[in-house]
This record gives structure tokens, sequence and C-alpha cells, in this order.
């Protein structure tokens, strides 16, 4: 499999230096398309290692290629008047740039790959009809565990439970993100992840104040990918996609999504209101999620294709995903929810957040 994470031209492209291949093709983009420099914003490290590079190949242009790591960075840069022709936020920060007049709706004229997706992406409540987003990776929350050390059947039985057993003190990695750690607060006291009502909110406070004083973990992001493939923790709370990673780095890693719930998300590709070059980030999202650049985006980051056929193929029998538990995100479950955009919700729980790690 292709090592996660490592990419030979985004940061090349990030600081405008040589893969591009502009020029390499008698294709004319403007007359095409009325531009020939798209400026593609998205997460870091999440995105296939020949995508752009081939991309501006075939229609001779130039892909200005930026980096963002939280939602709220992407909002900011928005926000301060930065101009970009793709975006990829997620579920509910999609729900709030469609509410606040920020993207515009799509032209499935223009998109040959709709069709192409698997059932469980489309028409998410944040989007119903698709009108404004394709979903572009998707994936859930769970635990990752050492299999030496944690009996399955344990796991199973105890779910997000297990996070608070003094057995493992010491010896878990928690997300460090406020809305990811409240979830699993959440779901372990049988609440919703969206809920409103302040009792639930408090208990779900304590709920995690007593993690943090009992059990210590150590508070990640990226870093756990390693840290777990390391051995250094006997389990941590992961996304799917980071899961399938270190179970394929190291066989005495397996997955868990406990049955009380938890968050399915997607991140999906949109085309801000004031974009210059529209009519190219159609063209941009078509070839993104074809099958070969959809394929080589999946084995690069390791987290689940929206293309049916790239996901089936990946996680089927000789599939570099066949037998990890961790590609295919759980569909259907009625105790699994997506995240909706609540601005007050979300500055209450980074309150809390605060206040639970300096305590």
């Amino acid at each position: 499999m292709k090592k996660m994470f490592k990419l030979i031209c985004v940061l090349g492209l990030l600081l405008a230096s040589g893969c591009s291949s502009k020029g390499n093709s008698d294709f004319d983009p403007i007359e095409a398309y009325g531009c020939d420099v798209l400026n593609v914003y998205n997460w870091g490290e999440y995105i296939g290692e020949d995508v752009l590079y081939n991309f501006e190949k075939q229609y001779n242009v130039k892909v200005n290629y930026s980096l963002f790591d939280s939602n709220e960075q992407m909002y900011t840069s928005l926000l301060g008047g930065n101009a970009y022709d793709i975006l990829v936020p997620s579920d509910y920060m999609i729900e709030r740039l469609i509410e606040e007049g920020r993207l515009q709706p799509l032209d499935h004229s223009k998109l040959n790959v709709l069709d192409l997706l698997t059932e469980g992406v489309k028409n998410l409540p944040y989007d119903p009809e698709n009108t404004y987003s394709v979903p572009y990776f998707w994936g859930s929350v769970g635990i990752i565990y050492n299999k030496e050390i944690i009996d399955p059947a344990k796991i199973e039985k105890m779910g997000w439970d297990i996070l608070k057993d003094t057995e493992y003190a010491g010896n878990i990695f928690m997300y460090d993100s406020e809305r990811d750690s409240f979830m699993v607060a959440f779901k372990a006291l049988g609440y919703s992840m969206n809920t409103e009502d302040e009792n639930e909110i408090e208990e779900a406070y304590q709920w995690l104040l007593d993690l943090h004083r009992t059990m210590k973990p150590g508070y990640v992001t990226d870093e756990v990918n390693d840290a777990m493939i390391n051995e250094e923790k006997a389990m941590a709370v992961v996304y799917s996609g980071a899961a399938a990673y270190i179970i394929s780095e190291n066989e005495n890693m397996a997955f868990y999504m406990p049955e009380q719930g938890t968050n399915i998300w997607s991140d999906a590709m949109v085309i801000p209101a004031n974009a210059n070059c529209a009519n190219l980030a159609h063209e941009f999202i078509n070839f993104s999620l074809s099958y070969e650049s959809a394929v080589d985006s999946s084995l690069t980051v390791g987290y689940t294709s929206t293309n049916k056929d790239v996901l089936e193929d990946l996680s089927s029998a000789g599939g570099e995903y066949d037998g990890n538990e961790a590609y295919i995100p759980r569909a259907g479950y009625d105790k699994d929810e997506v995240f909706e955009h609540n601005e007050v919700l979300k500055k209450k729980l980074s309150e809390l957040w605060i206040k639970i790690k300096v305590s």
C-alpha cells in the first residue's frame, strides 16, 4: 500500500514550484472554461500523489493548491476575502456556508460523477439534493486498540465506556477536539451529539472531566497515527481513515465503532459564491472523483472513497483494504449521526473543553 500522507506534488504546488505541467498540451482551457488557473483550498495531506499533476497536464492549467487544518481556518480565510474555486469542507461547515449564501449551486449538467457515488454519501441532511456539494471522502469515529492488550470482547461490551476503565489509565489517546470528544461523551451517555439540553451538556462535561482526571489521556491530533503504530498506548479515539492506515501498518491493531453510536462524517467539494473559475472547478470535481483519481487519493490518504466502484474494489478480496474493518464506514445505523451546524453549542463546548484540559 502507498504510505498515507506521502505527497509528492502537494507541497511543491503550495510553494508554487515545479509540479505544474501547464503547457504540455494543445488544449486551450481559456477557450473551454474561460480561465487557466484553479485555486483549490483543501485539508493537508488529503489528495492522491498524482491527481494535481495529472489534472494540470490533461487540461493545460495551473492549480494553486493551499492547505487548511480545520474547517474554522478555512471559514476565516473565506471571510477574509480570499477567493477560491474549490473548497473541501466538512458536513456541518457546508451547512453553515449554504445558510450564509457563501456557496453557488452546482450545475449538475456539468458533472458526470454523481451517479458514481455510493448511496451512503448522497442526499445527506446538510445538502439533501447535493445542490451545493459532491462528497469526496467519508468515514466515522471509533476506537483503535491493541488486541494484545485489550480483549475485543471487552471493548465490544463496554463501547465508549472502556475509555474510563482505570485498568488503562495513562494508556489512552483522545483526539484534541471538543466536537469529537463531546460526541464520545454524549454517545456514551445515550444522548444525541447535537443536543442543546443544558443538563445533557453538563453530564457530558462531567463525564469528560472524570475521564481527564482519572485516565490522564494524551491529547493528540495527526501524531496519533505513528504513536499507535508504535504501540505507545493501548487505545485511541481516531477517525476511521487514520485507523485504516494504522491497521495496515500494525497487525496487532483493530478498530471498533461502539454500538452506542458515533459520528458519520463526510467532506465534500463545493464551489464558493465568489469563485473566479467555476467552469473549470466543475471539471476538477469530475476529475478528482473519477476512478483513477479516487483510487490514487484513497490509497495515498487512507480514507474511504465516495466512488462506489473504488470503495468496492479496494475493500473486496485482493483489494488494498481487504479485511481492514476501518475502511468501510457503518451506514444506516440509527444511533449514528451527522454533525449539525450550531454555533451556540460549538461555543459552549469549546469553553468547556478548555476547562477540562486545564483542570
